[in-house]
C-alpha cells in the first residue's frame, strides 16, 4: 500500500510539473512553431518589383514631375504585438488592395492621396481577422483607411536614379472614421517611370477610437504600426 501511495503521489507531482511546463512553454511553442512568422518590416530592399529603367546621374524634374499612380504590386497592413500568457507574439496583416496617386512638382511631392481596403487585410487567423474587421475597425461602416499629404515633401538634394533615400512625410491618416495628423519617415527609390516607397506609421489605437482587445490570456498592446510598400507608375 505504501509503495502504491508513493507511486500515486509521484505521478500527481509529475502531472503538476508537466502542466506547469505546458502553461509556461505553450505560448513560446505557439510563437516559435505554430504561428506564422511576422512579415519583415517594410524596406525598399524587401519591396515589390524592380526599377524598369534607370537614367544616368541625378534625377531631374523632367524625370519625375507629374502624376504617379499607386496600385498593382503595392501592399499595406499592420503590425501589432499580442501578449500571450506573458510571451510577446508579433502579428502582421497584409492586403494588396491599395490604390491612390502621388503628384510631384519640381522634384517635390506636393500631393498624395492613398486608400487601403482594410476589410481585405488578412493574417494567419480567421478569428483574429473577424475581430479586426467587425469590432476593432468596424469595416462595415469604415471600409477604407486613407492617407492625405498635408505638407509638401522636398528632398534635401535631387537623388540619383535608383538610389534609396529617406524622406520625412506629414499628412492626415484616417482609420475607423477618425483622422489624426502623422509624421513619419519613408524610404524612396525612383527612376523616370517607376517609384518604390516603403515605411511604417506608429499609431496608438485609442487615438482612432479602436480598443485593443484583451481576452484574458491574450492581450494586444495599445500601440502598433501601419505599414506599407508602394509601387507607383508615372502617367
Amino acid at each position: 500500500m505504501r509503495r502504491r501511495t508513493k507511486v500515486l503521489i509521484g505521478s500527481a507531482v509529475a502531472l503538476v510539473l508537466i502542466g506547469g511546463a505546458v502553461a509556461i512553454a505553450g505560448p513560446i511553442v505557439y510563437r516559435d512553431v505554430i504561428a506564422k512568422p511576422a512579415d519583415a518590416v517594410p524596406t525598399i530592399s524587401a519591396g515589390p518589383g524592380t526599377l524598369s529603367s534607370t537614367p544616368t546621374g541625378r534625377l531631374s524634374a523632367a524625370d519625375v514631375d507629374g502624376v504617379w499612380s499607386v496600385g498593382s504590386g503595392s501592399e499595406a497592413g499592420y503590425r501589432v504585438n499580442e501578449v500571450l500568457n506573458g510571451t510577446d507574439v508579433t502579428v502582421t496583416g497584409r492586403t494588396s488592395e491599395v490604390t491612390g496617386s502621388l503628384t510631384v512638382q519640381d522634384l517635390t511631392l506636393t500631393k498624395a492621396d492613398l486608400s487601403v481596403d482594410v476589410a481585405s487585410i488578412a493574417t494567419d487567423s480567421q478569428n483574429r481577422d473577424d475581430y479586426f474587421r467587425s469590432t476593432a475597425l468596424r469595416t462595415d461602416r469604415f471600409p477604407k483607411a486613407t492617407f492625405v499629404l498635408t505638407k509638401a515633401a522636398k528632398p534635401a538634394a535631387a537623388p540619383k536614379a535608383g538610389e534609396t533615400v529617406k524622406q520625412s512625410v506629414t499628412g492626415d491618416l484616417t482609420l475607423a472614421g477618425k483622422t489624426r495628423s502623422v509624421t513619419f519617415e519613408v524610404e524612396v527609390r525612383s527612376d523616370s517611370s517607376q517609384t518604390q516607397i516603403a515605411g511604417q506609421i506608429p499609431i496608438t489605437f485609442a487615438d482612432y477610437g479602436v480598443e485593443a482587445p484583451s481576452l484574458g490570456f491574450v492581450k494586444v498592446e495599445p500601440k502598433g504600426f501601419v505599414e506599407f510598400q508602394l509601387l507607383a507608375h508615372k502617367g
